[in-house]
């Protein structure tokens, strides 16, 4: 098992491997399957003395070193294709760009269908098309519709961005309505809140049809651009409008108010654009075409600033040592062909030898990986010791993401929890998204012993930081399965200490032990679930963060409900 598990991770194709005996088989077989074709056409040619003298001599030779060297040529290509990599490298990204807010309405009138398919999805596709252009910008994202909520803070993570954008619906935001003014308060805080030296911009894509007074809208552009936060609308829909469709037990319905009558919303274009002009920045009307590259116009003035982006470690492609000894092959096949007189076979043993010397280099490359003293002593179990190491290290001015975490860890096997919190914390900031999701989800495990060891408040309270470490970790990697468990777990004992009951992860509470990140190459975590699955749990487990989510927003909504919009609006 250890065997196939190496041959996974040295290619990045393993099943194409077998394409490279298969290959060369065939290129022998038909050089072979040729010349004997060949011998028999200049053998019905006449007698073969006579034959002998009119052709030259390498046509009635036998293709043995030929079909040697194009059958070697082919299985090196083939080899290349399977796409072989070993050893570890780190690549850094370096790029310039602004810090931007994507503010989204998602109150109910977006799904109005005066846009095909509707507003809220050309919003979405205008939305995902400005990310995908601007390749060195970082973005925020914030859902609004009654109230105003952060979905993510400011990222250069593009596959988080688009899990969010995938979801955005008007369950999201959870309050009917539509607040600007709200939304507009809220990006400029949360673009406040980056210290990058590069220039702000909030990009608000709305339909305008806003329910509080527009003096208070206009007010919060103007201390927007007084913050020096630059501001675009872009506006969807038609002034036309349209009724709003809305899924029901017995299918679509149409939106009606609190009269009964069914309810037109239409774009209100005025509204956006006086709100442009108070900002002083730039409007996009609904009729404009190609939007997202409208707003990159209005944003080409923005200062940005140079970033280095760390991709992480990845095993370094090697298929370049498979690819040249196959041209040199078929280079030596094209001299064997053009040539008429008799041949050495030296090249096919110097090409067997050659043969033998890569695959030693192979296996000796493979095998080196460079460990650290702390490293070997947590291999060797020597916990308390390994985090001596760690420690001594950092003393000695390594204070990379990497030491902190595997410092952490130690100390967390060690027994030393309450020590393990701050580096675990300082490693779950880092840029670095494999080592801080390693590091959120031990600094998980802390808080779940911590709860385990104590009672009433105090074991509330640790379950709870349990929670927000793995809802952390979860954004991160929401496809982490362990993960989602421990959060499963977490909450469910939150809920068991507050008095609360029913559903949940449970299990043996064996969760994940940690493991540490040697500074070569980081080694996962070995997470393990806390026993066997059937179907129906482990959908649960999946989709419970979302669900946590939605009932957090929820109590959050009633607790803190702003007024009703005005006339009892609610779209």
């Amino acid at each position: 098992m250890a065997g196939a598990a190496t041959v996974m991770e040295a290619f990045q194709y393993p099943f194409a491997i077998a394409l490279a005996p298969a290959l060369a088989l065939l290129v022998v077989t038909l050089m072979l399957v040729s010349a004997r074709r060949r011998a028999r056409r200049l053998a019905r040619m006449g007698d073969a003395e006579v034959v002998g003298r009119l052709v030259p001599p390498s046509a009635k030779r036998k293709p043995v070193v030929r079909a040697a060297a194009l059958g070697l040529s082919a299985a090196f290509a083939g080899i290349a294709f399977a796409g072989p990599q070993w050893g570890i490298e780190r690549s850094i990204v370096r790029s310039s760009g602004a810090d931007i807010v994507l503010a989204l309405d998602a109150s109910l009138s977006m799904l109005a269908t005066d846009e095909r398919p509707s507003r809220l999805a050309r919003m979405k596709q205008e939305a995902r098309r400005l990310i995908a252009a601007s390749t060195g910008d970082r973005f925020g994202l914030i859902a609004f519709a009654g109230r105003s909520y952060i979905l993510t803070p400011i990222t250069a993570d593009r596959s988080a961005l688009s899990l969010f954008l995938e979801n955005l619906d008007p369950s999201v935001v959870g309050q009917a309505g539509s607040s600007l003014a709200r939304t507009i308060r809220q990006g400029t805080e949360l673009l406040m809140l980056s210290k990058s030296g590069s220039d702000r911009a909030l990009v608000i894509m709305a339909d305008g049809e806003v329910f509080e007074e527009q003096e208070e809208v206009i007010v919060a552009a103007r201390k927007a651009n007084e913050a020096g936060v630059a501001i675009v609308l872009v506006g969807f829909g038609t002034s036309a409008g349209s009724t709003i469709p809305v899924p029901s037990e017995e299918g679509s319905t149409r939106k009606r108010d609190e009269n009964g009558v069914v309810v037109i919303t239409r774009y209100n274009e005025p509204l956006m654009r006086a709100v442009a002009e108070a900002a002083k920045g730039s409007f996009i009307p609904a009729t404009a075409t190609d939007k997202a590259s409208r707003v990159r116009r209005a944003l080409a003035t923005l200062r940005r600033v140079e970033r280095s982006t760390d991709t992480g470690p990845n095993r370094r492609p090697r298929f370049q040592l498979f690819v040249i000894p196959a041209l040199l092959l078929a280079m030596l096949d094209t001299l064997l062909a053009e040539r008429r007189g008799r041949r050495r076979k030296a090249p096919a043993a110097a090409t067997a030898a050659a043969a033998a010397l890569l695959l030693t280099l192979i296996t000796t490359t493979a095998g080196a990986a460079p460990t650290g003293e702390g490293d070997r002593l947590f291999r060797q179990k020597k916990y308390r010791e390994a985090a001596a190491a760690y420690q001594a290290a950092i003393r000695n001015g390594d204070t990379s993401a990497v030491t902190l975490y595997n410092f952490g860890t130690a100390l967390l096997a060690a027994g030393n929890a309450d020590a393990a919190v701050t580096a675990l914390e300082r490693a779950g900031t880092s840029r670095d998204l494999e080592v801080r999701f390693r590091a959120l989800f031990n600094l998980g495990l802390v808080y779940l012993e911590k709860g385990r060891a104590t009672q009433a408040e105090a074991a509330q309270q640790a379950y709870a930081s349990a929670v927000e470490s793995y809802k952390r970790a979860l954004r991160v990697r929401p496809a982490s399965v362990d993960a989602k468990w421990n959060y499963e777990l977490a909450n469910q004992r939150k809920k068991d200490q507050s008095g609360g009951g029913g559903g949940g992860g449970g299990g043996s509470g064996n969760e994940s032990e940690p493991q540490p990140a040697p500074s070569g190459e980081k080694q996962a975590p070995e997470e393990r679930p806390s026993g066997a699955l059937d179907p129906r749990q482990a959908e649960q487990i999946l989709n419970s963060a979302a669900r946590e989510e939605r009932d957090v927003q929820g109590k959050k909504q009633k607790q803190n409900q702003p007024n009703r919009p005005p006339g009892g609006k609610d779209w």
